[in-house]
């Protein structure tokens, strides 16, 4: 009886998850150029608009210069400082690339904090979902980048760039270096 109660249960919890959370389809953000916001915010009255950023050519200029200092010269530091003058620090698309970069400085626990702003400002940034899968790799969470991988599957599916690098990266044994 108590399997059965068991099994139940199990049922109707995957029932209504899968009934609470929509299949969403999404294309992947936080490549050179920031995405669009998608901040539902319901207040039209907030002092700064944060979808207008990413028609600002200023905005536009410094993310680049950011986004260039990270993966051309590896100047993580630095691009922490670029990308937090910018000042849209809690657009997914900032707040991701500055969690990469404090942690490809090591820093994991402020990563940690980076990356759940930028979850918290867009649940279906999937370059998001990727480095904190990655994120959760190397602190040892392979259930946890499991659980990543399953997300960046429901927003985009098994072929974007963004699943794949993530469902290599726990191809690979324990303690393996990851390269990406």
């Amino acid at each position: 009886m108590t399997k059965f109660a068991i099994r139940l249960l199990t049922l109707a919890m995957y029932a209504t998850a899968m009934v609470a959370v929509p299949m969403v389809s999404a294309k992947a953000a936080g490549g050179e150029s920031p995405s669009p916001s998608t901040d539902t915010t319901k207040d039209k009255k907030k002092k700064h608009d944060k979808s207008s950023s990413v028609d600002d050519p200023k905005f536009l200029e410094g993310y680049r210069s950011a986004y260039a200092t990270i993966y051309d010269r590896n100047d993580y530091a630095a691009a922490i400082e670029q990308l937090k003058a910018l000042g849209h620090d809690d657009r997914a698309d900032v707040a991701n690339l500055i969690g990469y970069s404090y942690r490809k400085l090591g820093e994991y626990k402020v990563s940690q904090i980076w990356y759940e702003r930028a979850l918290r400002a867009d649940p279906n940034h999937v370059r998001t979902w990727q480095y904190y899968g990655l994120w959760q790799l190397e602190q040892g969470n392979r259930d946890q980048a499991q659980y990543h991988l399953s997300r960046i599957g429901e927003i985009c599916g098994t072929d974007c760039d963004e699943y794949r690098s993530l469902a290599a990266a726990l191809d690979q044994p324990t303690g393996t270096a990851l390269l990406y």
